[in-house]
């Protein structure tokens, strides 16, 4: 049961907007590079790779990302496969595949120039409506809510909503509480202060309440159990997997194979992976040369707890037969080098386990 009811057009305090713009104008972020502009592709770009990522992880990846695709034309234009090597480690590929898709949907249907509106920006591939709410706010000051997990977390605690946000109506109730919070202007300072208090203040387990503009009101703080809320009742069941992986080496070159267009790091390279390790010892049985287990690599992915065990096995130097005969009995891929590797998009894992034991 909720603490406390809300109605779309209710704002408990009105106060609220207000206090968030002046904490926000004085302590909030400002130097962030996604920051002081106007243009939509760099605001776009940023809040794509927030998505689920920290800031400090995030930093180096867009300057290198810009660099590369300078605006949105550029990203269009490149192979997919160049967008997927820049996001290699930085996770939820299926990011960089919408964020490349959007970019050629805002090319072919608008012209080359983002819609202004967040009702048209959330049309697009892989822009949700926070997202959109969020460019809209940044670039063309349009009055949107957002509603990332850092603004749910401010939000529901400073208004004691208890209502479980497994549940679609309670989703809706809040959007609406978020919409009614809304402030009359200065909308890019109010929505970049929600992020950051969420960031920075309001955080997950240990908030800093004494230093947050909202601590006179929140009931969170009142009823002394702020972290109770968001409430999420519904809990993903985690499952398990183990797999094997090959890292077949000749003359200092190893085997990568792309993976399926879907899935788990689709598009991605990768050594090629074996569901059954007695498959796999059963190929190496097959081939000449030698080879060792490397370490497992425990890798956590959203919905399961994945466990690689690598296997090193390196053919004869300069014999072609053993090539071939290694080629005929592996998935479709191609030779590299390590050097080669890292440049295109691998995953986290995998690029780890290349760099511990490449050299």
């Amino acid at each position: 049961m909720r603490t406390q009811d809300f109605s779309a057009g209710e704002a408990v305090s009105p106060s609220l907007a207000e206090r968030v713009v002046a904490w926000q104008r004085t302590h909030g972020r400002h130097d962030l590079p996604w920051q002081n502009t106007r243009d939509p592709y760099r605001v776009w770009l940023s809040e794509i790779m927030l998505q689920q990522t920290q800031v400090s992880t995030v930093l180096a990846y867009y300057d290198r990302f810009l660099a590369r695709f300078p605006d949105v034309a550029a990203l269009a234009a490149a192979p997919q496969d160049d967008v997927l090597a820049l996001w290699s480690g930085l996770g939820y590929y299926s990011r960089a595949r919408n964020l490349h898709r959007c970019a050629q949907a805002v090319m072919e249907q608008h012209g080359g120039a983002f819609p202004r509106s967040s009702a048209v920006l959330a049309t697009l591939p892989g822009i949700g409506r926070s997202t959109a709410a969020a460019i809209a706010a940044f670039c063309f000051g349009e009055r949107a809510a957002i509603l990332d997990g850092n603004v749910k977390r401010v939000l529901t605690r400073a208004l004691g909503f208890s209502a479980d946000l497994s549940q679609a109506s309670a989703e809706r109730e809040l959007w609406a509480c978020a919409e009614a919070l809304l402030p009359a202007t200065g909308m890019e300072a109010y929505t970049q202060g929600l992020m950051d208090l969420g960031a920075t203040v309001c955080t997950l387990r240990k908030p800093s309440c004494l230093l947050c503009p909202l601590q006179q009101t929140c009931v969170g703080r009142a009823q002394g159990e702020p972290t109770r809320y968001p409430v999420k009742t519904r809990k993903l069941k985690r499952g398990q997997r183990s797999h094997a992986l090959l890292w077949l080496e000749q003359d200092g070159r190893l085997w990568l194979t792309q993976r399926p267009d879907s899935g788990v790091w689709a598009r991605l390279w990768s050594l090629p992976e074996y569901e059954d390790p007695a498959a796999l010892q059963r190929l190496l049985a097959a081939l000449p040369g030698q080879g060792e287990a490397l370490p497992a690599v425990e890798h956590a992915l959203t919905h399961f707890d994945w466990v690689l065990q690598p296997w090193l096995h390196e053919l004869p130097a300069g014999d072609a037969a053993a090539r071939a005969a290694a080629q005929a009995l592996l998935p479709a891929g191609r030779w590299v080098s390590v050097e080669e590797a890292f440049e295109m998009g691998l995953p986290a894992p995998v690029r780890k386990l290349l760099e511990r034991h490449g050299g």
